[in-house]
């Protein structure tokens, strides 16, 4: 028999041969070493403004928690890279000078690509997407219609991107870890105990993903976008790079209702960004859903909400079927 999903709180992100699991200020990042051992690494984020009632305010809290999202993710990457990195000489593992000797430095290059990064995807989801249809302008007068052609093509070069960079290997196993992260959530909140078998046949979607939010960040900008009427070019784009702070927050909002409820009307709002999902997560092997595994239970007491939610104690159950 079927069991109804029920909202667990949990949430995570791939990283490099490996996952991030978060529990409201508690996170945990599981990776799978070269020696194929599991190293886990657990802490405490309260991102920025920590206890500050911003953080509450709905259409506010959404760009607080885009901004936390980021700064941890780039943690825990590079935390995951660090087990990959050129090995260290005899000497340095004894002494730990590199660690000291770089630790600044690697903050300041975390900021710095964090920066990078964020001013890099302005350009190609927001900046190219207003010039290409701009091309437009002259053949087709109607504004309205430009704002539709032009959101439209953010969608579609966002689909590129996520096609190009699949075709790399490491994106590959990325994308499996990110199915595994995935079925995990799905696994226990489905109420099954977790287990690697419960969790791979779990699905490996989920309407909380990074990749549905960013698809409702493009249809609320396109919905913002439509009402803008102004006339130079430059401030145009300089309106949609301001707004773009608000429409993460309205995002953020449509997409935590998206994981509190399944009435029909949500499950047609999230389609499309769970068939993007089908191209950035990908199924991954056992050996990935027991470093999932481990992510989860470092931060999730997967047997008490079992108990809580669903009623029944995990050590004499087998988990349903859908």
């Amino acid at each position: 028999m079927a069991k109804k999903s029920r909202y667990s709180g949990i949430g995570g992100q791939a990283v490099l041969e490996g996952i991030m699991m978060k529990n409201k200020e508690k996170y945990a990042v599981a990776v799978r070493r070269p020696d194929g051992g599991i190293s886990v690494e657990t802490g405490n984020e309260t991102g920025i403004l920590p206890g500050s009632k911003l953080k509450e305010i709905p259409f506010v809290r959404g760009i607080f928690n885009f901004i936390d999202s980021l700064v941890l993710g780039m943690k825990c990457l590079n935390f995951s890279a660090s087990f990959y990195e050129e090995e260290e000489t005899a000497d340095e593992k004894h002494s730990g000078e590199k660690k000291q000797k770089n630790e600044t430095g690697e903050k300041l290059l975390s900021a710095l690509v964090t920066c990078f990064a964020i001013v890099l995807a302005l350009g190609i989801f927001v900046v190219l997407p207003y010039y290409l249809s701009s091309l437009l302008k002259d053949s087709l007068r109607n504004q309205s219609l430009l704002a539709i052609i032009e959101g439209v093509m953010r969608i579609l070069i966002f689909i590129l991107y996520v096609t190009g960079i699949s075709l790399m290997k490491d994106i590959r196993r990325l994308y499996c870890y990110h199915g595994a992260e995935h079925k995990c959530i799905n696994c226990i909140e489905r109420g099954r105990p977790l287990t690697v078998e419960n969790v791979m046949r779990s699905s490996r979607l989920h309407k909380r993903c990074g990749t549905s939010f960013i698809f409702f960040v493009f249809l609320v900008s396109i919905v913002l976008f439509f009402f803008i009427r102004v006339e130079n070019p430059a401030a145009r784009v300089a309106i949609r790079i301001a707004l773009m702070p608000v429409v993460a927050g309205i995002s953020y909002e449509i997409i935590r209702l998206a994981g509190r409820s399944s009435n029909i009307f949500i499950q047609i709002l999230s389609a499309p960004g769970m068939a993007i999902q089908r191209m950035t997560t990908k199924e991954p092997d056992k050996s990935m859903a027991e470093v999932a595994i481990a992510a989860v239970e470092a931060v999730f007491d997967w047997k008490q909400y079992l108990r809580d939610n669903f009623g029944y104690e995990t050590e004499d159950s087998e988990g349903e079927d859908d």
